[in-house]
């Protein structure tokens, strides 16, 4: 099998913890070089994954031939400067999310892309959660109905610290809502294939000292009706969250917990009414429902996976930067509606 060359803008962080192991396990890619500004976590990067191509400037990673397609994972303000540079290299980008600080950096890098015929995608990797495949599946079929409401709630405790450039809004562009909120939004979308309208939010640093929000809640009107619910927080503890993805249509509901995560985890219970009738009693029973079975993977194998087989058979990526700009609109919306007090159409 042909597999598609890969160089890592950026060793630290999610790209070793998480993107790196899963990358060397695709089965149609190859990490061939490595980049970090900090030449000693390059080469100990390079040394744990048998990479000999090390890097400590983009300029030179991005002058090997050998490689194809390079993925970007350094802080946000660095994300449309680096993705430009790649494509003008000829190589293809897959950048992690956000795709950029404003809609504005998403559309630049999507207009370069599209002048040299280069692909981007972006790292919204838990699209990939077999349990979430199988949602979109679930709600796509009509086995809930139509969706009248959506939530998706997810959380970690980040209090202040000196190194994390995340806690700068000239680095990150925001708090929890750019960091978080940006999976929540992409899933509810994504899920239930549902477009967005009109926005409100609030946002607000309630615990920690840092410039960004530590708390953020979203409304998002659908244009079927519907609405989605998004609270995203870096001050509740991880042990306190469950980290919840809910769908309620007019024939039932899924309730996701845990799956919004690094890792394919979590339990998701569906349930499938038949209810015609007006029942004064009310009464709830757990006839109806069903846990999801299903074999649990790597989202990021998947990720790397999916992307290079765009690249072999040159189809559009399962998450294109279209996508991800959208979501970015959404998130500007709400920014400027917590900053107005009003409800923002997209």
């Amino acid at each position: 099998m042909k597999k598609i060359k890969w160089g890592v803008i950026g060793c630290g962080g999610i790209a070793d913890r998480r993107t790196i192991p899963g990358l060397v396990l695709a089965d149609n890619a190859e990490l061939v070089a490595v980049m970090d500004i900090n030449m000693e976590l390059a080469k100990k990067v390079g040394e744990k994954y048998n990479v000999s191509a090390v890097y400590d400037n983009i300029d030179d990673l991005l002058s090997n031939d050998e490689v194809e397609v390079v993925y970007i994972a350094t802080p946000v303000f660095l994300h449309k400067e680096q993705s430009i540079a790649a494509l003008k290299a000829g190589k293809h980008v897959l950048v992690e999310k956000p795709v950029g600080l404003t809609v504005a950096e998403g559309n630049e890098i999507a207009e370069l892309a599209k002048s040299k015929n280069l692909k981007v995608s972006v790292g919204l990797m838990m699209r990939y959660h077999t349990y979430h495949q199988q949602i979109k599946e679930l709600i796509s079929s009509g086995k809930i109905g139509d969706i009248v409401s959506m939530r998706a709630q997810f959380t970690c405790w980040f209090p202040e610290s000196d190194k994390a450039w995340s806690q700068s809004k000239k680095m990150s562009g925001g708090g929890s809502l750019m960091d978080l909120g940006v999976h929540c939004i992409d899933l509810l979308l994504y899920l239930s294939s549902l477009k967005a309208c009109i926005v409100s939010g609030m946002c607000e640093t309630m615990t920690f000292s840092y410039e960004v929000e530590d708390s953020a809640s979203v409304l998002i009107k659908m244009e079927n009706g519907a609405k989605a619910y998004v609270d995203v927080n870096f001050n509740i503890p991880d042990d306190a969250s469950e980290s919840r993805l809910e769908f309620f249509g007019t024939r039932g509901s899924i309730i996701a917990n845990g799956t919004m995560a690094q890792e394919e985890v979590g339990t998701v219970k569906v349930t499938e009414s038949n209810q015609e009738g007006y029942d004064a009693m009310q009464e709830r029973t757990e006839l109806n429902s069903y846990i999801l079975e299903g074999d649990l993977g790597n989202m990021y194998t998947k990720e790397i996976e999916a992307f290079s087989d765009a690249l072999l058979n040159n189809k559009t990526p399962v998450i294109n930067i279209d996508e991800a700009i959208f979501v970015q609109k959404i998130i500007e919306a709400a920014y400027e509606s917590s900053a107005s007090g009003k409800f923002i159409n997209l």
